[in-house]
Parts: C-alpha cells; structure tokens; sequence
C-alpha cells in the first residue's frame, strides 16, 4: 500500500456465527508513534554500534523526535513487526550544525533525515533503498518541505547518490573520531501528490 493514498478502509461488520480473522497486514507502511520508540532504537543501537560504535539517537532524543514531528518518520512493518524506519525533523539552515542532531525547528523548510536503518535480519534485501524512496515521495506531499539533507560517512555515499541525493561537500558535524560528508536531496512536484499520507 502506498503511504501516498493510504485511507482507512471500512469493512462490513461480519454476521452472526461468521468468525472473523485477525491478521495484521503482510507489510505496511506508515509514520511512526512514541509507542514505537523502544523497537526503534533496538534496531538503530545494532546497526550503528557495530559499524561506527555511535548511535545517531538516543533512546530519548528517537522519543523526543516521534513525539513533536512523528509525520517526518515513516517505518515499515512486516506483520506487525518493525523491519525498517526512517525519522527526520526540521532544519532552518542550509547546512547541518551540532544543533541539529538534536533541535526540530518546526519553521524550517528542509528535512534532516537522522537515521535510516534497517533489523539485521532483513538486510541486504534492497529494503533501506525502497523505504528511503517512499520516504522521498511522501516528503514531496508536504508543501512546506524544500530539500532532505543527511550526513553519512564516505563508504555509504554511493548509496544515497543512486537515490538522488548529491554531495554538498564535508559536514561541520563530527561525533567523536567520526567525520561525515553532507548530502542534499531537492523535493519537487507537490503540486500532483494527493494530501493524504496515512500518517
């Protein structure tokens, strides 16, 4: 389903002494909740401290971001479970400062995205490029949202780059031992998208 046209769908209350099956949908995407803090940032402390021994959230800053700009995340259940999730927040400058690792400035017309990451199970399956393009076309169906920026380390540019982002050059960011190359990505065309995100 896409995030772009979820709607609730009603479905007829079933008759009597017909049961009724509970499943959850096979794989569904949609912007994540505080409730959903605590799986996140599981996936996100295996993921980064195994490459970089740095998360890029906290368990209270990833609470902190899905409690004031939740409708900048976007996560992808598979049966319930959470495999994939991006999170984002707003930025009022052209390039990302310390500030921004932990500040949303709801004014701010670009999205710093502040972690992609992927359970450990499901990589290597092409999951992170699919959740990363449907984040890119959801942005572009908010009106306010001009440009993404991320920083990454130099091994995952070419990643980012076959997404469309470009390089912006080196980050003013450093965490630790850690530099990182900033990436923009231009949002366009939000005129054609619907309105509704199902978030």
């Amino acid at each position: 389903m896409s995030v772009l046209s979820a709607l609730p769908v009603f479905k007829p209350i079933a008759s009597p002494g017909h049961q009724r099956r509970h499943t959850l949908p096979a794989s569904e995407f949609r912007c994540l909740t505080p409730e959903d803090a605590i799986s996140v940032f599981e996936i996100e402390r295996e993921a980064f401290i195994l490459v970089s021994g740095e998360c890029p959230l906290h368990l209270d800053e990833v609470r902190h971001f899905l409690s004031v700009c939740a409708e900048l995340s976007l996560g992808w259940f598979e049966e319930g479970r959470l495999v994939a999730f991006i999170i984002g927040s707003l930025w009022d400058q052209e390039k990302l400062s310390m500030e921004a690792l932990t500040l949303h400035k709801p004014q701010g017309t670009t999205v710093h995205i502040h972690v992609l990451a992927v359970h450990r199970t499901f990589r290597q399956q092409g999951k992170g490029s699919i959740l990363m393009w449907r984040y890119l076309q959801y942005l572009r169906s908010l009106p306010y949202v001009r440009r993404a920026v991320l920083m990454c380390e130099d091994f995952l540019v070419p990643f980012y780059q076959k997404l469309g982002f470009k390089v912006q050059g080196p980050s003013e960011v450093t965490v630790g031992p850690l530099t990182f190359i900033e990436m923009q990505y231009a949002v366009r065309g939000h005129a054609f998208v619907r309105r509704y995100s199902g978030c």
